[in-house]
């Protein structure tokens, strides 16, 4: 199964983007199909923290638009929503330990773990910084 970073969901959805037409085709690629995808909570809620934020966007998304447009994507039947759950402790101390992660980047390394708890195979992600964790394959399908 593979998972979706916040910056292809934020990409996907403002228009302004750098991508945007790229992300929303991979986005609507993924609904559109049957195979299993997901979303780290944190993701979730990074997404709603930037589409919103009038210090990143001269127009910020209205809250009640971002949350629809994750109410949306909580219908498709292969969207799973990834949260920490029991075991997931030790896999974010092997990640952030093993990265020798700090301050911000312990982000980066909650989703890291949050998705090789869940046997995520690969992050799709524009972000380079999860390269620097252990385990987790990532891919950017912007640039491929």
């Amino acid at each position: 199964m593979i998972a979706v970073d916040t910056n292809l969901l934020v990409y996907a959805h403002r228009v302004e983007m750098p991508f945007h037409a790229a992300a929303r085709a991979l986005i609507e690629s993924l609904a559109a199909a049957t195979a299993p995808w997901a979303i780290p909570w944190p993701c979730v809620h990074e997404f709603a923290a930037v589409v919103t934020n009038a210090r990143i966007f001269k127009t910020p998304t209205p809250v009640e638009r971002a949350m629809k447009q994750l109410g949306e994507l909580a219908t498709l039947p292969q969207l799973a929503f990834l949260a920490e759950g029991d075991g997931y402790l030790p896999q974010l101390e092997k990640v952030a330990v093993a990265a020798q992660t700090r301050g911000g980047m312990i982000h980066d390394a909650r989703i890291a773990a949050i998705c090789r708890h869940h046997g995520v195979s690969e992050l799709w992600t524009a972000d380079r910084d999860f390269s620097r964790f252990a385990g987790l394959r990532t891919r950017n399908p912007l640039t491929a």
